[in-house]
């Protein structure tokens, strides 16, 4: 679905334009268009095709989707891919943004994200002086809002791994808490698989070659390079807390079974104690001693008692009880 169309001419805003009127303000100086997609069909990726000359390996890496994060050369343009994650009922979902990059031409295409980028249009057009540069800065522009969405994402990930880890220590519901990390970690590497990836591509752009269209951008690509090595680094920080917060959980189990079986084991013990004796003396051998003697069951439950008493005394010395 076409989402908007609209040319410009040194960095302003020329006007609103149908896609039949594409093909004439490509044709004159200091003029580009930029048109966004919202899961577009194969016919108006086709239209698109045709106007703007894309390169066909690029439309049919844009119709099927699912592709890795990258930023490649097709001749005199670039097709850039961009994972965009979103939250929705707790869950991330991970859509993607196709970038179409040409001397004088910007195509959008957003794949199951519902997040667009009017916002990232309304500040271009606001900032006329960088809008100049052309669909190099909109490319930058694209690509840092959809960067900067990854943020606080992670933050919340990292504060639900700050909980796990205050429920792993109160001893709270362990076993859930080993479902509750796996999934976390599950989450935590989309955001790694969207920004690796991304970071390599990047950094092509803000070295010493630079595509033609990107001429003079590359501080600013510097710019996206440096927020995705921090979100780098936190994910790896993240993912090493994460595996701590696993071992310890687990240690966490370890130990509790390991009560458990010392208290049945203790609990054991007093109860063979007794079982002993009655198993002696229920033997009925005729020349056993005290067998026939009146007081021989009292001093046997006694005997019992008593034996008993001394063990659960030294095994709650010992912490087993």
């Amino acid at each position: 679905m076409l989402r908007t169309c609209v040319a410009y001419r040194n960095g302003q805003k020329l006007a609103e334009i149908s896609v039949e009127e594409i093909h004439h303000y490509l044709e004159q100086p200091d003029c580009f268009v930029w048109v966004a997609l919202v899961d577009p069909g194969p016919q108006e990726l086709a239209v698109m095709r045709a106007q703007f000359h894309l390169h066909p390996l690029a439309v049919e890496d844009a119709q099927k989707g699912h592709q890795r994060p990258k930023i490649e050369e097709y001749g005199g343009g670039l097709f850039a891919v961009v994972h965009m994650i979103e939250e929705k009922d707790g869950e991330l979902i991970v859509g993607e943004a196709d970038i179409f990059v040409g001397r004088n031409y910007v195509l959008s295409v957003r794949n199951r994200a519902e997040r667009g980028f009017q916002e990232v249009r309304a500040r271009s057009e606001r900032e006329p002086e960088l809008l100049r540069y052309g669909p190099g800065y909109v490319l930058y522009a694209l690509i840092d809002a959809v960067v900067d969405r990854y943020f606080p994402i992670l933050d919340r990930l990292e504060d639900e791994l700050e909980t796990l880890e205050e429920r792993i220590f109160a001893g709270m519901s362990l076993r859930d808490n080993i479902e509750a990390l796996y999934a976390l970690k599950q989450r935590l590497m989309l955001i790694k698989h969207a920004v690796t990836p991304l970071l390599e591509a990047i950094g092509n752009l803000s070295g010493a070659r630079v595509p033609l269209m990107c001429t003079g951008m590359q501080e600013y690509f510097r710019d996206i390079a440096d927020h995705l090595q921090r979100l780098n680094q936190s994910i790896e920080s993240a993912r090493d807390t994460l595996i701590s917060a696993t071992t310890v959980n687990v240690s966490m189990i370890s130990l509790q079974e390991g009560e458990v079986m010392k208290r049945l084991a203790a609990y054991a013990a007093l109860v063979a104690v007794p079982t002993l004796i009655a198993g002696i003396y229920g033997m009925n051998f005729e020349l056993m001693p005290e067998l026939k003697w009146k007081y021989g069951y009292f001093l046997a439950i006694g005997l019992m008692v008593g034996l008993d008493g001394l063990l659960f005394w030294k095994l709650r010395k010992e912490k087993w009880l």
